[in-house]
């Protein structure tokens, strides 16, 4: 089996830092949403939030969870689509980023 394309387990993301397209830190993988019916992850839980991405919204000991499917890569850091967009956007997407 090609090591690239490989699958690896899932703990193996806890405790990377996770960067957005651009370069911005926005936290390190505590934990992960899983959706078990489909055996899927559905969200990555982050912790150590960069506070100049959330604001006072977040804070302390809170984190956030990023839906896995913002995810564009992985590696030895996960890249995701801009953060500060989906979270101060007019979309109506910041619903799906949870506290």
């Amino acid at each position: 089996m090609n090591p690239e394309t490989a699958p690896q387990e899932i703990t193996t993301l806890v405790g990377r830092e996770v960067y957005t397209k651009n370069g911005v830190f926005v936290g390190e993988v505590e934990d992960l949403r899983l959706d078990l019916n489909v055996e899927q992850v559905t969200g990555l839980a982050l912790h150590q939030i960069n506070a100049e991405l959330f604001g006072p919204d977040v804070s302390g000991s809170r984190g956030v969870i990023v839906p896995y499917r913002w995810v564009q890569a992985v590696g030895d850091i996960v890249i995701v689509n801009d953060v500060v967009e989906r979270v101060h956007g007019d979309e109506g997407d910041e619903e799906e980023v949870a506290a």
